[in-house]
C-alpha cells in the first residue's frame, strides 16, 4: 500500500499522530506533571522533608535519561507498540507506588517504575512514533503530537488537585493510571504497528553507533543548546507560581502558569505550520531569545503588566524546545541516525535538567530572591541560542 509521507492525504499518519498526541496527555500527566504534584502531596501525608521527595523526582529523570537512551534499540527489538504498551502499564504502576509509599525507602521501586514508564512515553518516544510516517509535514505533525504533552499540563495537573482533595493520593492516582492504561495501551497495540516500507523513508543500511554519533560538533552543538535551553525552562517553570505568589496570590499564580501552557500550544502549533524549509537551528535560536526576553520580564517586572508580558514570551517558546530537537535532527544527520540523535539528546537533556529546580532553588537561598536564579536562567537561554547559530555541517 503506497502512503504519501509528504502530503495531506497520509491518513495512516495522521491517525498515529492523534495516537501519540493521547501517549503525550497521559505520559507527561503522570510522568512529568504528576511527579510534581507528588511532592506537596507525600510531604503534607506524612511530613517527608522536601528535599526527600525532590531528590526522589531527580532520581525519577535520571532513571528516564538513562533508559531513553535505550530506546531505539528497545524499539527495534519489540517495536513500537509493544514498548509503548509496556511502559503505559509501567507508568501507571509507578504512579501507585508513589502514592502508597509509607517509608522513604519506598520511594526508591516508585522512582524506578515511574522513570521506566515515563522513557517509553517521552518526546524520544513521540518522535518514534510519528517520524517514519512523515517527511516534509513532520513538523506539523509533530507539533501535533507534541501538543499532547501541553494539553495534559493544562488538563490533568488540576484534575490532580481535585482528585487527591476528595480522594486523597492514594485514590487520585489509581484513577489516573487506570486512565491511562485504559487510554494508551489499546491504542498503541492497535495503531502504533509497523508502518509500510512505503511510508518509510530511505535510511542507510548501516546507522552510526552512539560513540561515532557523541563525537560529531553538530550533535554536541544541539545537545548542548537545548540541555542549556531546558535546564532554563524547566527550572523557571518549578519556582514561577513561587515568584508570582507574592504579587498575584496562590491562585493567580496557578493561572499565570496555565497562561504559560496555552501560549506553548500555541507557539508551537504556529511554528509547525510556519517552518517550512527554514534554517530550523535559526529558528531555535530565535525561540530561546523570545523566551530570554521573557524570562528578563519575569526577573525584573514588580507589577502585573511585564510579569504577564513574560508569562506569554516564555510561554510562546515553551512547548517549541521539546518538538525542535527532532525537526533538527532530521535535517543536520542522515535518517538511520535520526532515532539515536533523538534518544540521546532527550536523555542528555533530561539528565541535566534534572538538576535545575534545586540549583535555581539553591541560588535563591543564597541571594534571598529570584533575581538571581532568573538572571542564570536568561544567561543560559542566551548561550544556548549563540551555540545554535554555529554552522556545523552543511545542511543535508
Amino acid at each position: 500500500m503506497a502512503i504519501n509521507i509528504s502530503g495531506n492525504d497520509n491518513r495512516e499518519g495522521w491517525r498515529v499522530a492523534r495516537v501519540a498526541f493521547v501517549v503525550a496527555v497521559f505520559g507527561w500527566g503522570l510522568g512529568f506533571y504528576g511527579v510534581a504534584v507528588y511532592v506537596p502531596a507525600l510531604h503534607e501525608a506524612h511530613g517527608w522533608p522536601i528535599a526527600t521527595v525532590s531528590t526522589a523526582v531527580t532520581a525519577h529523570y535520571l532513571v528516564g535519561a538513562m533508559l531513553i537512551a535505550c530506546l531505539p534499540a528497545a524499539y527495534r527489538r519489540l517495536g513500537v507498540a509493544r514498548v509503548t504498551v509496556i511502559g503505559a502499564a509501567v507508568a501507571a504502576c509507578g504512579a501507585m507506588a508513589w502514592a502508597t509509599a509509607r517509608e522513604p525507602w519506598q520511594l526508591v521501586p516508585a522512582v524506578l517504575l515511574s522513570g521506566a514508564g515515563w522513557s517509553a512515553m517521552s518526546g524520544a518516544a513521540l518522535n518514534a512514533m510519528v517520524a517514519p510516517w512523515f517527511d516534509r509535514d513532520r513538523p506539523r505533525a509533530m507539533g501535533f503530537a507534541f501538543n499532547g504533552a501541553s494539553a495534559g499540563g493544562l488538563l490533568l495537573t488540576p484534575l490532580w488537585a481535585v482528585l487527591i482533595g476528595h480522594l486523597g493520593l492514594p485514590g487520585a492516582a489509581f484513577l489516573m493510571a487506570a486512565a491511562t492504561a485504559l487510554a494508551v495501551c489499546p491504542l498503541a497495540a492497535r495503531f502504533l504497528a509497523p508502518p509500510p516500507c512505503a511510508a518509510m523513508p530511505a535510511v542507510a543500511a548501516r546507522p552510526s553507533s552512539r560513540r561515532a554519533l557523541l563525537g560529531q560538533r553538530a550533535f554536541l552543538t544541539l545537545s548542548l543548546a537545548f540541555a542549556l535551553g531546558l535546564f532554563a525552562q524547566i527550572g523557571l517553570v518549578t519556582h514561577l507560581i513561587t515568584r508570582l505568589q507574592p504579587l498575584f496570590g496562590t491562585q493567580l499564580a496557578a493561572l499565570a502558569l496555565s497562561l504559560v501552557t496555552v501560549c506553548a500550544i500555541a507557539g508551537r502549533t504556529l511554528l509547525g505550520r510556519l517552518i517550512g524549509d527554514r534554517d530550523r537551528r535559526r529558528i531555535a535560536a530565535g525561540n530561546l531569545l523570545l523566551q530570554a526576553a521573557g524570562t528578563v520580564l519575569l526577573m525584573l517586572g514588580d507589577d502585573a503588566a511585564p510579569l504577564i508580558a513574560g508569562c506569554v514570551l516564555f510561554g510562546l517558546g515553551f512547548g517549541n524546545l521539546t518538538s525542535l530537537p527532532p525537526l533538527i535532527a532530521q535535517r543536520d544527520f542522515p535518517p538511520a541516525d535520526v532515532g539515536t540523535v533523538v534518544a540521546l539528546v532527550t536523555a542528555i537533556n533530561q539528565a541535566v535538567f534534572a538538576l535545575a529546580p534545586a540549583s535555581l532553588g539553591w541560588l535563591r537561598e543564597q541571594s534571598g530572591d529570584y533575581a538571581l536564579s532568573f538572571l542564570v536562567a536568561a544567561m543560559a537561554q542566551l548561550t544556548a541560542a549563540g551555540i545554535l547559530t554555529l554552522r556545523v555541517i552543511p545542511r543535508r
